[in-house]
């Protein structure tokens, strides 16, 4: 038999977006609930780096970022182009700090750090900051989570229990063999994990911070949140939407909406048929990182009750190494740092190492398209980087886990032609690819690919490296081949929404009644990326948006309001539509 439940907004999905949105509907005065379909709580967000990209914001504010809306902007409008309307981005940008200070104001866990110097991925566009805008949740004592510790979604890759680092600190890991600040970090995160074991205290780092500090924040507004809850439909009246049905613990339940329903319920990354269905290419769902449960199915609810859908072959993409015993390794740092290339199978460069991961991950799949085959792509490094630099989260000098090796992820020889032979690339072509590569290293110009050009290419090199900290040559054996593969962090595509998160049908009027926001929704930064956490940045954003539209309803969403709205948004929205195509 099937209960029934009654809220003004129900909110589906516990990640950045689907919290944000019910925490500000709750602090708004809305009685609100969120479900989740998993026995966890956090999404994606959670084994995420916690990053979030908010220009203008007060943490930037404080630390005397040289920022501004105009800027901010600029910038935006260059990264993102036509792909999006200009009213959706222009509200991202006016209500992003206005969303942190409102929270802030409100939540005592509500405590961020800026990741000074993690420059914008395009910082020599205009409006681009060299110095970054990304921020991140401070770290925070899992204690406070008392016995909802343990239904926090766990990251990809964890350390051993008490460490915890934050981005900064990571990036300077990463020098542990080359410079001071590198070793000096290693010691202040061993001192403090000492100390936290001492003291007893559970540190909780990057994505579990901020899904920890959102979770704690909706405990204490008092915002019922049921786990193990899957949405089967969403309930329609009349073309509105009034609420859903789920599955509670087994249970069939329906839980009305008064006010109307946001999805945050994720992308579709672990769904191979609708990963086939949208994006041209090879695919698996063994290469992403994002949450398991993210399977789509607030996507499809939506298209079915109307919504239109954009953005649904792209993703964030990053060049990844298969895990033969787990989640696969997203790869950061290591594309940076000197004395490493990227090959085709053809045994050529075919892009700057450094870019921007998801712009890597394009240049592959349209080289792919063109017809030289690029995945895997094969990521070729020697002795000497491997002495220096920390890879697949392995310190220097160590060797390397024979699970790679044993899996043929990772080739191993003791000169370039032996290795070239066993990952079946042209020797000759390998051997004049790395020569020529060679010759731009010494003389510390890229002149193929611009390969340090850039601050963001620069940010995870080796400053003791001179003149460009990305450059350096590939000369001493052993060789490492390691396959690359286009993973990702979650799909980028989903549901049309406008600038106050509605969902919006075939005809770009919006659903009375249903919002979306995250990774159900198709993102404002189009096919780019402006920054670290302009994925997690936006879905808090469009969450605060939507729940604060729902809360200045005078009264519910009305099948009648949807069509007065149509007719007064159908032109303005097929325009910009048309652009996008």
């Amino acid at each position: 038999m099937t209960q029934e439940f009654e809220f003004d907004v129900v909110v589906v999905g516990s990640g950045a977006a689907g919290m944000t949105a019910a925490l500000t509907a709750a602090y708004r005065g809305l009685s609100v609930t969120l479900i989740e379909k998993s026995r966890s709580f956090g999404g994606s967000t959670a084994r995420s780096g916690g990053g979030i990209w908010i220009p203008n914001n007060p943490v930037l504010q404080a630390a005397g970022v040289p920022d501004s809306p105009e800027l901010a902007r600029t910038y935006l409008k260059v990264v993102v182009g036509e792909r999006v309307p200009e009213e959706k981005q222009r509200a991202f940008l006016d209500h992003g700090p206005e969303m942190m200070r409102y929270i802030g104001a409100r939540s005592k866990y509500w405590q961020f750090v800026y990741d000074r110097g993690y420059s914008d991925y395009h910082p020599e566009f205009p409006g681009g900051l060299a110095q970054g805008r990304s921020i991140e949740p401070a770290p925070i004592d899992g204690r406070l989570l008392g016995g909802d510790l343990h239904k926090i979604n766990q990251p990809t890759m964890s350390g051993p229990k008490g460490i915890a680092f934050t981005v900064s600190d990571f990036h300077d890991l990463n020098m542990i063999a080359r410079t001071w600040a590198g070793k000096r970090t290693a010691m202040k995160v061993g001192a403090q994990a000492v100390a936290n074991k001492l003291r007893g205290r559970l540190p909780l780092s990057l994505g579990k911070a901020l899904a920890a500090r959102l979770w704690l924040s909706l405990r204490d507004a008092g915002v019922p949140v049921w786990l193990n809850t899957p949405l089967t439909e969403l309930v329609t009246e009349a073309g509105a939407v009034v609420g859903v049905r789920a599955e509670h613990q087994g249970v069939p339940v329906l839980i009305k909406a008064r006010r109307g329903v946001v999805l945050a319920a994720g992308g579709f990354e672990h769904n191979l048929e609708m990963r086939k269905q949208y994006i041209s290419g090879p695919q698996s769902t063994d290469w992403t990182v994002g949450a398991t449960e993210n399977v789509g199915e607030g996507i499809v609810a939506g298209q079915k009750a109307g919504g239109a859908v954009d953005l649904m072959d792209d993703a964030w993409w990053g060049p990844s190494v298969r895990n033969p015993e787990g989640p696969p390794f997203f790869c950061l740092a290591e594309r940076a740092q000197p004395g490493g290339i990227m090959v085709n199978h053809a045994g050529q460069r075919f892009v700057n190492e450094s870019a921007p991961y998801v712009n890597v991950v394009h240049t592959m799949y349209e080289q792919q398209a063109a017809g030289v085959d690029h995945i895997p792509a094969y990521f070729i490094m020697d002795q000497t980087f491997r002495d220096r630099y920390l890879f697949l989260g392995n310190f220097p000098k160590r060797p390397i886990p024979q699970k790679y090796l044993d899996a043929g992820i990772i080739t191993q020889a003791d000169t370039l032609e032996q290795l070239a032979n066993k990952i079946g690339v042209p020797a000759a072509t390998l051997a004049a690819t790395v020569q020529r590569f060679n010759g731009f290293a010494r003389s510390g110009r890229d002149e193929d690919y611009g390969r340090g050009d850039s601050a963001y290419d620069r940010y995870y090199g080796d400053p003791t490296v001179q003149p460009n900290p990305c450059l350096a040559p590939l000369e001493r054996g052993p060789f490492y081949a390691v396959e690359m593969v286009p993973g990702d962090l979650g799909t980028k595509g989903g549901l049309c929404t406008d600038e106050y998160a509605r969902v919006l049908d075939e005809q770009n009027a919006p659903i009375a009644g249903l919002y979306a926001a995250g990774n159900n929704s198709a993102s404002v930064m189009g096919n780019d990326y402006a920054g670290a956490g302009a994925t997690i940045g936006p879905a808090m954003v469009f969450g605060y948006i939507a729940a604060n539209h729902l809360a200045d309803a005078r009264e519910p969403q009305t099948a009648a309001a949807a069509s007065a709205s149509k007719r007064a948004t159908n032109g303005r929205r097929a325009a910009a539509r048309t652009g996008q195509e």
